[in-house]
Formats: C-alpha cells, sequence, structure tokens
C-alpha cells in the first residue's frame, strides 16, 4: 500500500484544523510529522503547535483475563518489521527534534498508562513563559526605505512573530498560483496596483491562520491610507502596536539609488555601505529601475502626503526617528511593545 504524499496530507491536516472545533477547542496531532519533510510543510502553512511530546512505548497488557484471551496478534508488527519500524522513526526523528526546541518535552512511556497521561497533561496546561507580555499584532508603517522589513525581521526573530510582508505574500500567491494568485496575476503582468479588495481577503486569510493567531505578528506594507486601515479593523486583524518610522528624503535616496545587483552572482551591494570588492564585478552592476532617483521620490512623496491621516487614524501610534542605527530603532520599537502605550494629550 502506498503511502499519502506529504503535500497532499498536510493539506488535508491544515483543512481540518480550521474547522471551527479545532480552532474554538484546540487539537492533538497524532502520526504527523513523522519526518523533517512533514515537519517543515506543516509550519509553512502555519500549523505550529504550542507543546510536543515524544514518547517511549514498551507494553500496556490489559489486566482482564477475557480481553487477553481473545487478543490477536495484528499484521505488521513482527520483530523484523518492527525493527525497521523503528530504525525509520529514529532516522527521522533526530531532524524533527530541532524543530521545536522550546516546546519540546520528552515523556518515558516505559511506566504505567495514568502516569505517562498525567506527565503529560500537566505539560499542556503549562503556560509557556514569553518574551513578549501579549500576543503582539505589530504594524510598521513608513516610505520606501524607511527600513521596515529588517525592523519586521528583528522582531520576528526576537518575539517569534509572524512576519507578514503584503508585497512578499502578493508574489507568493501567484507564485502558488492560489486563486487570488490567479486574479493578481494580470495586474502583476501589467504592472497595475492589485485591487484593495483583493489584497484584504488575502492578508485577512493569512492574519487567520493558526500560527498568526497563536504567536502574533508584525505587518508592514499595508495599510497605505486610511481607507485600507479601515479595511483591518476588527476581528484579530486590528493591529495593538502602531510604529511610524520617519525617514528624510535625502538618507531615503542614499539608502536606495545606490543599490546595485551582481547579474552574474545575484549578489546585492551597495556604492556606499557595501561596495563591491573588485572593478570587474562593479563594472557589471545594474540598477533596479524602482531604485532611481525619480522613482524613489515618487514613492516617499506619496507615502508622506497620505501619512498624516494614517497617523490620526491610528491615534495611539508611536513616531520614530528611523534615520538612525538599525539596532537603536529596534530598541526603540522593543520599548513600545513592553511597556504600555502612552496617553495621548488632548
Amino acid at each position: 500500500m502506498k503511502s499519502v504524499p506529504s503535500v497532499l496530507l498536510s493539506r488535508l491536516i491544515q483543512e481540518r484544523l480550521r474547522a471551527e472545533d479545532c480552532v474554538k477547542r484546540g487539537w492533538v496531532l497524532d502520526g504527523i510529522p513523522a519526518t523533517r519533510e512533514q515537519a517543515l510543510m506543516i509550519h509553512s502553512l502555519g500549523i505550529i503547535p504550542r507543546h510536543v511530546e515524544i514518547y517511549h512505548t514498551t507494553f500496556d497488557w490489559p489486566p482482564e483475563s477475557e480481553i487477553q484471551d481473545r487478543l490477536v496478534v495484528p499484521a505488521g508488527i513482527s520483530e523484523l518489521e518492527t525493527a525497521q519500524k523503528l530504525l525509520e522513526h529514529h532516522r527521522n526523528i533526530v531532524r524533527i527534534l530541532p524543530l521545536y526546541p522550546k516546546i519540546l518535552k520528552v515523556i518515558s512511556a516505559d511506566q504505567p498508562c495514568v502516569d505517562v497521561f498525567y506527565q503529560a497533561l500537566t505539560y499542556v496546561q503549562t503556560n509557556h513563559q514569553s518574551n513578549a507580555p501579549f500576543t503582539p499584532r505589530v504594524l510598521l508603517c513608513g516610505p520606501v526605505g524607511s527600513g521596515k522589513s529588517l525592523q519586521a525581521a528583528l522582531l520576528a526573530q526576537k518575539y517569534g512573530l509572524v512576519n507578514v510582508c503584503c508585497g512578499q505574500l502578493l508574489k507568493e500567491a501567484v507564485a502558488d498560483k492560489s486563486k487570488y494568485g490567479e486574479v493578481i496575476q494580470p495586474f502583476f503582468e501589467k504592472e497595475m496596483a492589485v485591487p484593495d479588495g483583493v489584497v484584504k481577503k488575502l492578508l485577512c486569510q493569512r492574519l487567520s491562520q493558526l500560527d498568526c493567531v497563536q504567536r502574533g505578528w508584525v505587518l508592514h506594507g499595508f495599510p497605505l491610507d486610511v481607507d485600507q486601515a479601515r479595511m483591518l479593523t476588527g476581528r484579530d486583524h486590528t493591529p495593538n502596536r502602531v510604529f511610524f518610522l520617519n525617514v528624510p528624503l535625502d538618507s531615503i535616496i542614499e539608502r536606495l539609488t545606490l543599490r546595485r545587483t551582481d547579474p552574474v552572482t545575484g549578489e546585492r551591494y551597495h556604492l556606499m555601505y557595501k561596495p563591491p570588492p573588485t572593478m570587474e564585478i562593479q563594472a557589471r552592476l545594474l540598477q533596479n529601475p524602482k531604485d532611481s532617483e525619480e522613482q524613489v521620490k515618487l514613492q516617499t512623496d506619496q507615502f508622506y502626503r497620505k501619512c498624516a491621516e494614517l497617523e490620526q487614524f491610528y491615534e495611539q501610534a508611536i513616531t520614530l526617528n528611523g534615520d538612525q542605527d538599525p539596532y537603536t530603532v529596534f530598541e526603540y520599537l522593543e520599548s513600545g511593545i513592553i511597556n504600555p502605550l502612552p496617553n495621548k494629550v488632548p
């Protein structure tokens, strides 16, 4: 009998875990992941468990003689078959365990079943400590080149948040040829803006996935104006921390217009901060048309023209100077997440 492909199995599990009973009551997953490939696959679908438990079983013999008498030996558990299964298990498990470093508990099942159950129950009922004081839903706003992507990556790394880049989300939908991707593709081909309604549906779908609900998220690239901001209001999509990264036009031009890409290796350089090592490489570097001074000025102007209304919409937003060392900016962001929101003076 052939095994079910990991891709199909992961999709079926994803569909089941999205059901209302699983979302409200929680779930216990057994039998998958059996391999590192499956573990990575379910991670990519947003299936992130809160607890991971490993058992090693020996036996559980029924005390009633009547039950003992009618027991039969199932197929596939001969000594040779069992040894093969154990060997395969141990080969895979050592590659799966590193994926769950902070939520893993190993329980020896070579003890009474009741003891195994209560050890597992105690662990499941334990609230894991988090670096964040609440489930963060962080929104980073700022002009192109303000460092939103870097700060989002740093926050995601430290606090375990899901990094949601709106632009990347659109590209992935097209690459996956999903139902939204088919709608988005024509706009990409014509280099036109994707309609807000389509972006909202795709974004809300992502923010509703289990990893975003459980771990929190940091969003950048959307909203760009008040109308888009209103679309995020409601359910679990309203951000509880909003930051505006302000960077002057001169600094943005310096950051973006000096970026170059090596068409041979794909390596990215910056003529000031990360210059190419040789003149040969420098001679073949290319500039993305979007990084031209004209385009950078246009995009920056478009953001700041709508920025005032957006800041007014998010009354509790925190404005930061993004024109400084990235790790200094990150410290300010951390402070804004950990500390209570400031009271606005009317």
